[in-house]
């Protein structure tokens, strides 16, 4: 196996309860990239946020256009790397701080999550921490086809005997022992391209997560976790989807179809160029169509390079339909992945919209009509001094990055010696010459 082809990507090391540590968050959007830098102090528990061990507390950030990304993915390395660059300089200078390493979300490759059990007859009779490793490592390997990469490894449950439900079977005595968990996967070249960007930036990829995973620890409150909600992560390349039942991540899902789709059905439908048709999408992007807006006309220049084209008229109404009608796509291809999830055994469960495409106006009423669910537009929760931009659905992603490592201790990480994928210069990290030869 080469490279991070059925390994697992970085993983963070849990945080410890009374320490404060700095970390950084980068998403390299389709259309955005954001770097955030924060310290996370210990705080006292939180009754909405009870899981968050740690306070955040804001100290630099940026975002930037993004370069080189394409659908989730990286298309042109070298522009990717100049941008990534630019964002994180521009956080460093806010903060005040040097980034050595960054958390980094995945929202392309295809992510798939699927429930996998594993079991294993117990030698001594009472469970041991390496017995669950054991037998998690082996029900991770068993989910994961070859090229992809596991993103996450999260036990939802344990059984002992057959009996299900089991939270924490530490020290219990069984003769057979088993696992349920939550295995998430995207393509190893995605995950290695977005790696290899950051790295030619002198940058360590501290952990990889997957996107709408990150997204709910932002916006989502325990109680909406406990009851069961879909996170549904709208970007401009992708729209990607995570399930949570009982408190737990149990599923994720995603397509490469998001708000870039509406902007360029916008330019060929309006004749414009896609600098304006964004700008009209993020003026006047709505779902609604009211009676007025047939009557309301505006002035979109045309997409020539010549003077002379004259600029065309449409109504608001134009702009509406052709927004929607895209808009309509997107969640019943959502519908139809949460019909084929854990979600549709969830009758109470409701839907959380994040992501820059979930802010055209009337979203969440379109999503309620067409998921036939609750749907709220979740914004992140419980973060100190964010700047009022960074406060929108559009940032929960790099929010949740900075809230994860307080759940790293969730999941199930590969011993050192099996997993290549760290990337550097020396010790720990001194693999990357090898990696980089074998992958490439």
């Amino acid at each position: 196996m080469t490279g991070l082809d059925r390994n697992q990507t970085p993983k963070t090391r849990p945080m410890q309860h009374n320490r404060s540590a700095l970390v950084a968050s980068l998403d390299i959007g389709t259309s955005k990239i954001a770097c955030m830098i924060a310290r996370l102090k210990p705080s006292a528990p939180n009754d909405a946020l009870r899981g968050r061990t740690h306070a955040v507390e804001l100290i630099g950030y940026s975002q930037i256009q993004s370069r080189g990304m394409k659908a989730g993915a990286v298309a042109d390395l070298a522009q990717c790397e100049q941008a990534v660059r630019q964002a994180v300089s521009l956080a460093e200078q806010m903060a005040k701080v040097r980034v050595e390493s960054v958390l980094l979300p995945v929202s392309a490759g295809r992510l798939q999550g699927q429930l996998i059990e594993a079991a294993s007859d117990i030698q001594g009779g009472a469970v041991t921490p390496s017995d669950i490793s054991r037998v998690t490592s082996t029900g991770m390997h068993h989910a994961t086809a070859p090229g992809r990469t596991v993103l996450h490894a999260l036990p939802v449950g344990y059984s002992l005997d057959g009996v299900k439900g089991i939270r924490d079977p530490r020290g219990m005595v069984a003769r057979r022992f088993g696992v349920d968990m939550n295995v998430v996967t995207a393509e190893a070249t995605v995950a290695k391209n977005l790696m290899l960007a950051v790295e030619r930036c002198h940058l360590t990829v501290e952990a990889m997560a997957a996107s709408p995973y990150v997204a709910g620890l932002s916006v989502l409150t325990d109680d909406e976790a406990d009851l069961g909600a879909a996170v549904v992560e709208m970007g401009a390349g992708t729209t990607t989807i995570a399930i949570y039942s009982a408190g737990r991540f149990i599923h994720a899902n995603g397509f490469a179809v998001g708000g870039h789709h509406v902007t360029m059905d916008l330019a060929r439908g309006l004749g414009a160029c896609i600098a304006d048709a964004e700008r009209i999408k993020t003026l006047y992007g709505t779902v609604l169509t009211g009676g007025s807006d047939v009557r309301e006309l505006m002035t979109v220049p045309a997409a020539g390079d010549s003077d002379s084209d004259a600029p065309q008229v449409v109504s608001r109404a134009t702009i509406a339909n052709i927004v929607r009608q895209r808009v309509e796509e997107i969640f019943e291809m959502v519908r139809d992945r949460l019909a084929d999830s854990p979600f549709a055994a969830e009758p109470r469960a409701r839907v959380v919209l994040s992501g820059g495409a979930s802010q055209l106006t009337g979203v969440p009423e379109l999503a309620t009509r067409i998921l036939g669910r609750p749907v709220r537009i979740g914004r992140p929760l419980g973060f100190g001094r964010l700047p009022n931009e960074a406060k929108s659905a559009s940032f929960a992603v790099p929010t949740g990055l900075l809230v994860y490592p307080q759940y790293a201790h969730l999941e199930h990480v590969e011993p050192r010696h099996t997993r290549q994928l760290r990337t550097g210069t020396d010790g720990y990290f001194g693999k990357v010459g090898r990696w980089l030869r074998e992958g490439f």
